[in-house]
């Protein structure tokens, strides 16, 4: 279900939760093409008959084939898009509460760990100390 400030409904994502993620203009634009030209009905993505969902395996071959089609020689599975979109998010500055609500998890703690942060400056945080500091001419040796 896609919503009207560019929201996509995922149901029974990781963690069988249902939560929403962001859509962009480009994805809207290929899932406009795609509604068009195969009409789905109950799921945008059916398995077999039409009538039930996609599997996560059959998801997980449909990108084994595409990776193989590009040459791509690098190990990836969908953790490693969900992985890629988490990541690129947090490189241009999005909050990780954000994220975290993005993808899903009810602790910030997964977040962390999921996004590899082990240092404090991976997440450009600055002390307020250093700020007030700053703002007052202090901070300048």
């Amino acid at each position: 279900m896609i919503g009207k400030n560019m929201q996509i409904l995922i149901r029974q994502g990781k963690g069988k939760k249902d939560r929403y993620s962001l859509l962009s203009e480009v994805n809207l634009k290929i899932l406009r093409e795609y509604w068009i030209r195969y009409h789905p009905t109950e799921y945008l993505f059916s398995g077999n008959g039409r009538t039930h969902a996609i599997t996560p395996r059959t998801v997980q071959r449909i990108l084994e084939r595409s990776i193989k089609k590009t040459g791509i020689t690098k190990h990836a599975s969908v953790h490693t898009l969900r992985h890629c979109f988490a990541t690129h998010l947090l490189e241009n500055g999005t909050d990780i509460c954000y994220i975290q609500r993005l993808l899903g998890y009810s602790n910030i703690t997964t977040t962390t760990i999921y996004l590899h942060l082990r240092r404090m400056d991976l997440l450009n945080i600055k002390s307020p100390l250093d700020t007030f500091l700053d703002k007052k001419g202090e901070g300048n040796d």
